[in-house]
């Protein structure tokens, strides 16, 4: 039969009929009201409002409103009562033109497989094909790979994903790899890669995950707070499950103690962040340290308490090991340097009497430290994770109430007091069944790699590098699954990025939306948002307040399937379909995950409804009991009973361990080191005389929601993402608010639109990573981005030997006003879909279903 709208192209088919393929356009706002977007609504349509449907997302818990079939409006649930801003953009995480509606394969991998041009990624032209086919062509590339190379050659990621404890995308892709054959895993993370590799080797704990000191325990006993690099009132906006936001109330209190001087709040930053201004642009004291100087600060705090003898002997002396081994570098006996103040001022920017008042004031009374985690997001972040820690056990008072230090404060409610209740389990990754190739054989190649190393890896396979004293030898990866994220949002440099896909052989995408990852994938595949499915959820993530349920809001668009119903099929391919889904559906494995909640529940002395009950009845779960928690507590009252994970069991300020490493870039104790590029006559500073600053953005959590048009109205300038300038430094290059500006270095270059701000201190710069990837030249290198994504500047370079980790924050570049042709920008729309006048032919399947 002839299809001349619905474009199916079978391969075979396609090859013969590659001289007719003509541009079908952009699947736009155009593809909104055929048959194909109105059947997607069909289960709805015609239907009367429906509102107060319950559900949750990252943003927090929301009562959806659908009128004829589409998601129209969000409204904050009742429980939370300090809602994110962001939940008005969740409609158009639904509906918006970026919504991958249709499997889609690139046009020259179409026409010549795994040896097609590679350069052509990026260039947006893909074939719409049928589910069976393009899920027989995932399956044929796992073959291959498997065959041709073993599991050396495949890496799959996964990293944000969507919320709920069933549908997470992470899992059921490890599962279903897993079941296939064995691949190349990865370690670490984008978010906090220096700090939870260097933290377990000073204080024998990851600390950035965790739960923090409860917040009325802060409230009543800290005299100062240390906000170091730390936005908690933007960042909480967001958390990994469904956040119930009730962090803010202390936010709230703690900003009537800064009134009043109960308290007082210092923030080190190079920004006047949004806790600044939250909590008084007048009241908090701001050092404004030069980007980057951070550890010459704190050892220049540290100097000015020893020198002083503001210091707690006995803490160091019955709960640290290695002061000793440290105090000949911070006086200088080994280079002839000590570290003190007035060394450090040159560096920070910081007058020496001011570090040593600040010292004193740490020193005088109950001091917290809140660290963030965008400063060890920068060459040697090690360093500062590492100083944080020797600055709190000088001071003395780790383990109490209100003092010490913590690097999670900003992320997922912590600090607030965490209730008895149950977590509920999930969707687990790991299977018991065997492969179908079962080979182990990595032919010399390490099996697992940093994560923020695997573009070295497709650049330079066989490349033997160190990482937390191990050897790593880099494996020659070939194809790359990606399902719930974004590599091209959250590794370094773009054009190094579009340089090392151009050496693999095929990429696929799973994902909802249009992102460049998936712009640059050979095989795209379409997965439901969150709002199109049935599942579980905590809300609140430290609190644990309670269980909510996530009712589907509407039906899946277009063709667009469950995660667990892609992997399903694609394991029905090589017969582990059973061992995939363990013989439940999605309602099966709700009532499963409900099941052992329940039996959790009765060894803590909690009865849980039975799942009908909750479902149709209740759809929300509270827990009773919070419980108040000071982090090292347990230590602190018996060191010998309660050790921390180290060696010693005691704090180490000096490491054997990581100086046996003999790294020159991470030795036995934290260090300044300089960095590779620094702004503020740092190196490379006078060719590029800003820092540039991509931390998280108020509008979006990375990159999810930047499809969002509603919410971009809110922020973005001249349809660009927002570049933050101080007055003088725009002033000087003639540029004003409102402006598109252009943003380069030598990797690469953007435009961005102008805000001009003195919030930002001379020579610093922001734009929120998550913007989206949008070349003016498709998959061109050094493209020129429409959009403004940072990581087109960003460098990709490891912290040190130890974690390498992501240096996004060693980033200096230059801005002008931009005078050149302004382009629309296309980052928002689909792919240009081509269309081959000719018959559907089905895919030819070699292979046995069962």
């Amino acid at each position: 039969m002839k299809n001349k709208d619905t474009l199916h192209v079978s391969r075979r088919r396609f090859l013969a009929q590659l001289g007719g393929l003509t541009v079908a356009g952009m699947l736009g706002p155009s593809l909104l009201t055929p048959r194909s977007a109105r059947a997607a609504d069909a289960a709805t349509s015609g239907a009367a409002a429906k509102e107060g449907i319950l559900t949750g997302s990252h943003w927090g818990a929301i009562r959806a409103t659908v009128v004829d079939g589409r998601f129209v409006a969000a409204k904050p649930f009742e429980q939370d009562k300090y809602p994110s801003k962001m939940i008005a953009g969740l409609p158009d995480h639904v509906h918006n033109a970026a919504r991958i509606r249709y499997p889609m394969v690139r046009v020259d991998w179409m026409r010549k497989g795994y040896q097609s041009d590679t350069s052509q990624r990026g260039d947006n032209r893909f074939v719409r094909v049928s589910w069976d086919e393009a899920l027989d062509l995932f399956y044929q590339e796992l073959e291959r790979v498997q065959k041709t190379y073993g599991p050396s050659a495949l890496l799959t990621a996964s990293g944000w994903q969507s919320t709920g404890m069933f549908h997470n995308a992470s899992g059921m892709l490890a599962r279903a790899i897993a079941l296939h054959g064995n691949s190349v895993s990865t370690g670490g993370d984008y978010s906090t890669g220096a700090a939870q590799v260097i933290l377990p080797r000073v204080v024998g704990s990851m600390e950035v995950y965790e739960q923090q000191t409860s917040w009325p325990l802060v409230l009543q006993n800290s005299k100062t707070i240390v906000l170091w690099g730390s936005d908690m009132v933007k960042n909480q906006q967001a958390n990994w499950w469904c956040p119930d936001h009730d962090v803010y109330q202390y936010y709230e209190q703690l900003k009537e103690k800064v009134a009043s001087g109960a308290i007082s709040v210092i923030s080190i930053d190079p920004v006047v962040t949004s806790t600044h201004d939250y909590l008084g642009r007048d009241k908090v004291k701001h050092i404004a340290i030069n980007p980057q100087t951070d550890v010459p600060l704190q050892l220049a705090l540290a100097h000015t308490l020893y020198s002083e003898k503001l210091y707690d002997k006995n803490f160091l002396d019955n709960y640290c090991v290695g002061f000793d081994q440290f105090l000949p570098y911070l006086l200088g006996e080994k280079d002839g340097q000590p570290k003190d103040a007035v060394w450090a001022e040159k560096l920070c920017g910081i007058d020496a009497d001011t570090i040593r008042a600040l010292a004193r004031q740490m020193a005088g009374d109950r001091t917290q430290i809140i660290a963030g985690w965008c400063v060890q997001r920068m060459q040697h972040g090690e360093q500062w994770s590492w100083m944080v820690v020797v600055l709190a056990a000088m001071l003395g008072q780790i383990g109490l109430p209100g003092g010490g230090f913590g690097f999670g404060w900003h992320y997922n409610g912590a600090g607030t007091p965490s209730r008895k209740g149950i977590i509920l389990s999930g969707f687990s990754g790991s299977t018991t069944v065997p492969p179908v190739h079962d080979s182990t054989d990595y032919k010399g190649y390490s099996s697992t790699i940093p994560i923020a190393r695997f573009m070295d890896a497709i650049l330079e396979p066989g490349k033997v590098i160190n990482w937390n004293g191990k050897s790593v030898k880099l494996p020659p990866l070939k194809m790359c699954v990606f399902a719930g994220t974004n590599p091209f949002h959250r590794h370094q440099q773009i054009n190094r990025i579009i340089e090392g896909w151009r050496k693999l052989e095929t990429v696929i995408a799973i994902d909802n939306q249009w992102t460049s990852t998936c712009r640059f994938a050979d095989i795209v595949l379409p997965a439901t948002t969150q709002f199109e499915r049935n599942d579980l959820d905590q809300f609140g993530n430290h609190s644990n307040r309670g269980i909510i349920a996530m009712k589907q809001v509407v039906a899946p668009q277009f063709e667009a399937r469950n995660d667990f119903d892609i992997f399903r099929d694609l394991c029905r391919r090589f017969n582990r379909e059973a061992a995939f889904t363990e013989g439940l559906d999605e309602i099966g494995w709700l009532k499963r995950i409900w099941q052992e909640g329940s039996q959790q529940g009765k060894g803590r002395g909690i009865q849980l409804p039975t799942f009908e009950v909750f479902w149709n009845q209740q759809e929300y779960i509270e827990f009773d009991h919070p419980q108040m928690f000071v982090r090292h507590q347990a230590f602190r009252e018996d060191p010998d009973l309660e050790p921390l994970g180290t060696p010693s069991g005691l704090i180490e300020i000096y490491s054997k361990t990581i100086a046996d490493m003999k790294y020159d870039d991470c030795q036995g104790h934290p260090m300044w080191f300089e960095k590779i590029e620094r702004s503020h006559g740092g190196p490379g500073s006078q060719r590029w005389p800003l820092h540039l600053q991509s931390v998280h953005p108020d509008f979006r959590l990375h990159s999810q929601l930047c499809e969002s048009r509603t919410l971009r109205q809110q922020y973005a300038v001249g349809g660009k993402e927002p570049v933050f300038i101080n007055p003088q430094d725009a002033s000087a290059r003639g540029i004003r608010n409102g402006d598109i500006v252009r943003v380069f270095n030598a990797r690469g270059q953007v435009l961005a639109g102008a805000v001009v701000s003195d919030r930002y201190a001379p020579g610093v710069a922001r734009i929120h990573e998550g913007a989206w990837y949008d070349p003016d030249k498709g998959g061109d290198i050094n493209a020129l981005c429409k959009y403004g994504n940072p990581n087109v500047l960003t460098l990709d370079i490891g912290t040190s030997q130890l974690a390498q980790a992501t240096s996004a924050h060693t980033t200096l570049v230059e801005i002008e006003k931009y005078t050149g042709h302004l382009d629309n920008v296309t980052a928002f729309n689909g792919p240009v879909e081509m269309v081959a006048q000719c018959e559907y032919v089905p895919a030819s399947q070699g292979n046995q279903h069962d």
